[in-house]
């Protein structure tokens, strides 16, 4: 399946993840291949023509949100509605976040009984939205394990005061995510262990991938807006079978 990720995490058998990347799909530019999202400056038909590809591809129906790094978590659905995370327990209704340099997360219990896609920037993680997500899903937080996909690594992601602020008054230990970067005032913060500790606050200990950098990977298979400004999105889905 070209070069798109299945995530290694011990998921039931009937629930399926996939991370898509640039290549497969049809636009041009500087959001060739594979973009996903409609928000971006991208040519609309050639969007709808990847999103029906990965549909395809899948065998799953993507439910896509307008994202706005918020904390609203909705039921995955055909209808677009703003939220930054979505949960599913129909089969073959995939939950379903773009990114490019934030954090997707994806959520199962180990029932195999609900399924959840969150979109975690810096903003909605510090602000709980791995938490709200977790609520939402109505399962024990010692029954789900959640996998960390692709997003900007710790040895790239340079961020100002404000960002070790948002953390360190909710988690004092999350200043051990932060090292300080050569610019006077500013750190490098690893995305990664944030969002492990604000899953551990809430019970979800059984956590799994967080090994990638989309600005720095060597086969450039992410899109990156810290990279490139003008840039697609790829995307982070999960979904139940029969």
């Amino acid at each position: 399946m070209l070069d798109w990720i299945v995530p290694d995490w011990p998921a039931p058998a009937r629930v399926r993840a996939c991370v898509t990347t640039r290549n497969g799909g049809y636009s041009q530019g500087p959001y060739a291949q594979l973009n996903l999202a409609e928000h971006v400056g991208d040519d609309p038909l050639q969007v709808q023509r990847n999103r029906l590809l990965v549909d395809q591809l899948l065998g799953c129906q993507a439910t896509w949100l307008n994202q706005v790094h918020s904390c609203d978590v909705v039921a995955a659905s055909n209808d677009l509605v703003t939220a930054d995370a979505s949960y599913s327990t129909t089969p073959y209704l995939a939950a379903c976040v773009m990114t490019a340099d934030c954090l997707p997360v994806l959520f199962c219990d180990r029932q195999g009984s609900t399924v959840a896609a969150a979109h975690a920037g810096w903003r909605g993680l510090a602000q709980g939205i791995l938490e709200a997500t977790v609520q939402q899903m109505q399962v024990p937080a010692s029954e789900l394990m959640a996998w960390l996909g692709p997003a900007i690594g710790p040895e790239v992601f340079e961020v100002g005061p404000e960002v070790l602020e948002a953390f360190f008054s909710i988690q004092p230990e999350a200043k051990l995510a932060f090292v300080p970067a050569a610019r006077a005032g500013h750190w490098y913060a690893d995305i990664y262990a944030l969002a492990r500790l604000r899953l551990q606050r809430v019970g979800v200990t059984a956590v799994y991938g967080g090994e990638f950098c989309t600005m720095t990977d060597a086969q450039q298979r992410f899109f990156s807006y810290r990279q490139q400004a003008v840039t697609g999105r790829f995307a982070s889905l999960v979904w139940l079978t029969e």
